[in-house]
């Protein structure tokens, strides 16, 4: 098609504006509007299952309002655990400026997750110690349990469920500036552990940034994959193949 501009003076269209000017073009174009997100989504390639580590065992403990809490309590729930004394001077209060994020980032998910942390240090971390530090930290009781107990019940948890170390307290010599102080600490894993609905953990975290976001990312595939599961099992039910 030509186009007369000005007297004595033709534009020839070029290829696409003839193109757009056909039917069956724009009829392919709205076409494959419509079909290429269908398609992403059925060819897309799904990132795989998490793998399971441990079993959590049952445990029961005390929480921070001096009430009996434990695995029942967190039946059917996402957890994210770790493990601080609330008088450590050493990496707990990196940890827990931490978990203070994480908490603000899994509050959209309501009573499907939640944070517990465990004492190392049963004998100062009393109840009352905890909740006066849990307030202090301005932590969502709903969201997130700090518990204590029987320094046994807590190794047992800890070491032989979690399978982080836990140690004595001792004295630890450290130079700060031009003087020599000596602190009390208590030897423990700054790893955060991702526990699913089942009780199984499904990873193991540092606290850097990248390492936190992947945990955000797992806790999140969790979650959804626990929300599509059911439909699974029930085309499975009416199939014959799920018992």
């Amino acid at each position: 098609m030509t186009t007369q501009l000005m007297p004595g003076y033709f534009r020839t269209d070029n290829w696409f504006q003839k193109m757009v000017r056909m039917k069956s073009f724009w009829i392919i174009f709205w076409a494959f509007s419509f079909t290429y997100p269908i398609y992403r989504s059925l060819t897309r390639t799904l990132p795989p299952p998490l793998p399971i580590y441990y079993t959590v065992p049952e445990f029961s403990l005390t929480n921070e309002f001096n009430k009996p809490f434990g695995s029942k309590n967190l039946k059917g729930k996402f957890y994210i655990a770790n493990f601080m004394f609330t008088s450590c001077p050493s990496s707990c209060p990196a940890l827990m400026d931490k978990m203070d994020v994480i908490q603000k980032r899994i509050r959209g998910l309501g009573d499907k997750a939640a944070i517990v942390t465990f004492t190392v240090d049963p004998t100062t971390d009393t109840p009352e110690v905890l909740f006066k530090y849990a307030r202090k930290r301005n932590s969502n009781p709903y969201i997130w349990n700090f518990l204590t107990g029987k320094k046994a019940d807590l190794e047992k948890i800890v070491i032989d469920g979690f399978k982080v170390p836990m140690g004595n307290k001792e004295a630890v010599t450290k130079k700060l500036e031009d003087k020599t102080i000596t602190l009390m600490d208590i030897a423990h894993s700054d790893r955060v552990v991702l526990v699913d609905a089942q009780g199984q953990i499904r990873g193991y975290y540092s606290t850097e940034k990248v390492e936190m976001d992947r945990l955000m990312i797992d806790l999140g595939l969790l979650v959804n994959n626990s929300f599509s599961r059911p439909k699974v099992d029930q085309i499975k039910k009416d199939k014959g193949d799920l018992k």
